[in-house]
């Protein structure tokens, strides 16, 4: 099972790396807070997991909901004119 995960994982990051995808720069503080809220989710995922009360639905959703609410706590930080930098000092 998990050489699978690890083997869609390295597919992945291949296809990735070959694929030209370009984030304009005005987005990338939102991508980046996206990402570190579905990482949040994920290693949620895999504590749940390892204790046994893993849910599929439980981890699309947080995933989903996480990562939405954090670029939107973003966006509306910055129509404020608060810095991100806040966020994580705070």
């Amino acid at each position: 099972m998990w050489i699978f995960v690890l083997f869609c994982f390295m597919i992945g990051m291949l296809l990735g790396l070959q694929m030209p995808f370009l984030v304009p720069a005005f987005l990338t503080k939102y991508l980046s807070i996206a990402i570190l809220a579905s990482l949040d989710s994920f290693f949620g995922g895999i504590r749940a997991s390892l204790e046994e009360t893993f849910d599929s639905l439980v981890l699309l959703t947080g995933f989903i909901a996480n990562s939405l609410l954090a670029a939107g706590f973003a966006y509306i930080g910055d129509q404020l004119g608060v810095s991100l930098y806040t966020a994580a000092v705070f």
